[in-house]
């Protein structure tokens, strides 16, 4: 692999690989991240060596590929360019989908998706796929996360070149304000702000951060974003980095994700070869490079402070702000931190403009949104919508809707630092600002579905349990608090509630809320709160049915 000296050398390189791309070999995409789990490794085993046998090497190709979204058929692979997706596909299957789909063009009925029982062989009919638009996970599935040069085929590196061809870091902040991207970290802070104040912040050294620590329970979009397509990471960091002024950045990734891991190493040094990383990148006296950080997986280094902390070598626990990063962050040194998804949103916007970039969307929100779609609903996995979508759109157009004649009962967004969404707001746009004014927040994209079988009681003592057990203990606030409220949830679904529990609840929710200092026990009594304030009646019930049980005659008294 060759260094590449200026921005044109990239250009030249793309070319020089369209000319080696053979667009008459039959490509397998098979999902080999998440899918792993099910047995895609086998099948990729199995594939190869069927083509072996066959003799077929120069006609069909593997390409083991990131999340393909449609986790609830896993594993899956896409078939190109015929176009098709199968679905629970084990290595038995093998054979027959070589001699019948690719060298007959036969569909395998089993192996396709269904709804309604119609087969859909085709990705672009799957309403899980053709209601979706896909701007960050574009390459996801479709790319071989291990291989750069499949990345620069797909214009990768291309806005970071365009940048540094004749863009101020001014003018690269202004696009961005312009775009209208916000953090997809939860808060949802102007990401061409949070920029600005760190190329204003005085000081030399400056650092750029991925928080990659994604620790929401049923939450997974940036661990797929980091496997499946590493370099669109790297290249948001290093625009972010040109902007602000900084040389070096750090990926905080979870120790728990080893492929997410192995898949940055292998991007950050298949870059360092060709120049895109390291000193005068591309010719130029812009210097950049990066580490990648492994967490060990506490829920609280996801707050900016903590995860500060815990790059210095720290133990990850929040401090009180200010100073806020930007003028004081690792070492004290200025600070810039996104999440892996907000860093993904980056090239994109240079690539087609912020003005392309802005018409997607709200008023307020901009571009799209990646939801972990979980719990009971028909199509689990990743799901990417623009801004706006309704909670209706994307549970059941996309989703599949509710499994076993079941009814939606809620949606628990944002993790345990979001709330629960009833019925009533099914048709609910979602963004930043109504998503918060229903009682929820936006957080990293987690989306988890109940159906009318759930008692939420037993999911606000779930979710408080979580927050609980990482409470990292430095406040008073969230270490008590937290842990009050999971004692006296514990003691009402075991039927010990008592009539005054529900105010408790509420008064220690908001105190929680108002004096924790950080985010964890800012946002822990959401979901308590949420449920409270939509399903009071559970509560009710709960206590109430115990107050009965008590106050029933003893059938053996006397009269």
């Amino acid at each position: 692999m060759k260094q590449l000296k200026t921005p044109d050398d990239l250009s030249k390189y793309k070319k020089s690989l369209e000319a080696k791309h053979r667009p008459d070999t039959t490509r397998i995409f098979i999902c080999s991240t998440g899918c792993r789990a099910l047995g895609a490794e086998e099948v990729c085993k199995a594939f190869k060596n069927e083509i072996a046998k066959q003799s077929l090497a120069d006609k069909i190709e593997i390409v083991e590929t990131g999340c393909q979204g449609l986790c609830t058929r896993a594993p899956v692979l896409t078939i190109e360019p015929l176009g098709i997706f199968y679905g629970r596909v084990t290595e038995t299957d093998v054979p027959e989908i070589i001699s019948r789909t690719i060298q007959k063009g036969e569909i395998i009925d089993r192996l396709c998706y269904s709804e309604a029982g119609k087969r859909i062989p085709h990705v672009r009919d799957i309403p899980f796929y053709s209601k979706q638009k896909k701007i960050v996970l574009k390459n996801c599935g479709s790319i071989d996360p291990q291989n750069i040069d499949e990345y620069i085929l797909r214009d990768g590196y291309a806005a970071f070149a365009k940048v540094l061809r004749g863009m101020t870091p001014d003018k690269v902040i202004d696009e961005i304000k312009n775009s209208g991207l916000r953090g997809r970290g939860g808060a949802g802070y102007p990401t061409g702000l949070k920029w600005e104040s760190v190329r204003k912040a005085h000081g030399d050294v400056k650092y750029v951060v991925c928080n990659g620590d994604e620790g929401d329970p049923g939450a997974f979009m940036d661990r797929a974003v980091l496997e499946g397509d590493p370099h669109t990471v790297i290249e948001g960091m290093l625009i972010g980095a040109y902007a602000i002024g900084a040389q070096k950045g750090f990926v905080y990734v979870r120790a728990e994700y080893p492929i997410a891991v192995e898949h940055l190493k292998i991007a950050i040094e298949q870059a360092r070869t060709l120049g895109l990383l390291g000193n005068n990148i591309l010719g130029t006296p812009f210097c950049f490079d990066l580490e990648i950080k492994m967490g060990a997986g506490a829920f609280v280094c996801g707050e900016e402070t903590a995860l500060i902390a815990s790059i210095e070598g720290k133990r990850g626990m929040p401090r009180p702000r200010p100073p806020y990063p930007a003028t004081s962050g690792i070492w004290g040194k200025p600070t810039n931190i996104n999440n892996v998804e907000t860093f993904a949103n980056v090239p994109v916007i240079f690539l087609n403009g912020s003005g392309w970039y802005k018409a997607i969307g709200t008023e307020s929100s901009k571009g799209t949104k990646i939801f972990a779609l979980a719990g009971n609903v028909k199509n689990t996995g990743l799901v990417e919508v623009p801004m706006g979508t309704t909670l209706r759109e994307i549970v059941f157009d996309i989703g599949g809707g509710i499994p076993g004649r079941k009814q939606f009962k809620a949606a628990q967004m944002g993790g345990p630092s979001g709330g629960c969404v009833p019925a009533q707001h099914l048709d609910l746009p979602i963004d930043y600002e109504t998503v918060k004014e229903v009682g929820a927040i936006m957080g990293s994209g987690g989306l988890i579905v109940m159906d009318d079988s759930t008692s939420m009681v037993e999911i606000a003592r779930y979710f408080m349990e979580f927050c609980q057990d990482e409470s990292c203990g430095k406040c008073v606030p969230c270490r008590i608090g937290t842990r009050r409220m999971l004692d006296i949830l514990t003691r009402i679904t075991k039927g010990e509630g008592k009539q005054e529990d529900i105010g408790l609840l509420k008064e220690l929710a908001e105190v929680t809320k108002t004096a924790s200092l950080c985010g964890l026990g800012q946002t822990a009594a959401n979901p308590v709160l949420s449920t409270i304030h939509y399903f009071a009646n559970e509560y009710e019930d709960a206590i109430h049915k115990k107050a009965a049980q008590t106050s029933q005659p003893n059938p053996s008294s006397p009269a």
